[in-house]
């Protein structure tokens, strides 16, 4: 009773409502708010912090910005009561309400800017992403091979780690129940979240942190996945292990990257770690990482073959207790 009380008092102002109409169409931040609402930020970082306070948005920081977006839900208890009530509130909210059209169509003009930049940013680096793909298999004929190795696979919660431009997000996402990016980069986590909005998968979000030290409980995901990562890792074996803390027992890792390779230009121009990876290599990383049933699939053409390897957590089942 208490939360729900909370979140009522929390959404029962106007700047708040059209806060809670905004971020439920994309993730903002102050600054992104101070221009769609023209008020000040100290006034709106108090509204935001009495709808964090709420349970109705949540607050996740990313370098120097912190970014809201509303709250999960998964039905009515009380730990999400606050989140189920904010999507009642915005089910009543008028379509026709001019206040709320116009925050509306700035929110449009903005992600409009957004996209510019992602463009800006993939047209800046295109030369050398062409290059290296022009080293292996076709795009679209990896998305087939993954499409294969996932089929009958219950992605349930996702996290790619090490999200880049968000590919596997736009892929995978409408397949999830939820989903997460996980990148370092400022500048990919700008063009990969505006994948997401235009895509439209508002249960797909990103966020900022690195892949030694994922910003999840234990066992909080279903599916992991290292998309052309981690031939960047220092340590690789580390990786997989914080990515195996993050999936709940049983649950899946997929990894796509370069089969061991003599292509030494691809350290010196584009600062790879390792040179590829061999089954060998991959497979002891990953029984030590606590997976089993590992599956390689290998993808053929140009200098650079491309690999898939699968693998499940291993369910580790508790002794009976005489």
């Amino acid at each position: 009773m208490d939360k729900l009380l909370q979140a009522m008092r929390a959404v029962a102002e106007p700047t708040r409502l059209r806060i809670l109409n905004l971020v439920a169409h994309s993730e903002l931040t102050v600054s992104d708010l101070v221009g769609l609402l023209s008020q000040s930020q100290p006034r709106l970082s108090r509204h935001l912090k009495l709808l964090v306070e709420g349970g109705v948005l949540e607050r996740h920081q990313e370098g120097s910005w912190a970014r809201y977006r509303l709250s999960g839900s998964t039905g009515l208890s009380d730990e999400n009561i606050a989140a189920d009530f904010a999507s009642a509130v915005l089910d009543l909210l008028p379509h026709d309400d001019t206040v709320l059209a116009r925050d509306l169509e700035r929110l449009d003009r903005l992600r409009q800017k957004r996209d510019a930049e992602a463009a800006a940013y993939f047209k800046r680096n295109a030369a050398q992403w062409n290059q290296i793909r022009a080293m292996h298999v076709d795009e679209d004929d990896l998305l087939g091979s993954l499409r294969t190795v996932t089929a009958g696979w219950h992605l349930g919660r996702y996290i790619d780690i090490g999200t880049g431009t968000g590919k596997l997000l736009e892929f995978f996402g409408p397949q999830t129940d939820r989903a997460v990016g996980i990148d370092l980069s400022p500048d990919m986590l700008r063009v990969a979240r505006a994948t997401v909005e235009r895509e439209g998968l508002s249960h797909c979000q990103v966020r900022q942190g690195n892949m030694y030290e994922l910003p999840c409980a234990d066992g909080e995901f279903d599916t992991a996945s290292f998309h052309m990562v981690l031939h960047y890792a220092d340590d690789p074996t580390l990786a997989l292990s914080e990515a195996s803390r993050a999936l709940a027992p049983g649950g899946r890792i997929l990894i796509v990257d370069f089969a061991a390779h003599n292509l030494a230009e691809l350290r010196a121009q584009y600062a790879h770690r390792w040179p590829g990876f061999t089954d060998e290599q991959m497979e002891s990383w990953l029984a030590s990482a606590g997976f089993a049933d590992v599956v390689v699939d290998r993808l053929e053409g140009g200098p650079l073959t491309v690999c898939i390897w699968s693998a499940r957590k291993a369910v580790i089942e508790k002794e009976a207790v005489a």
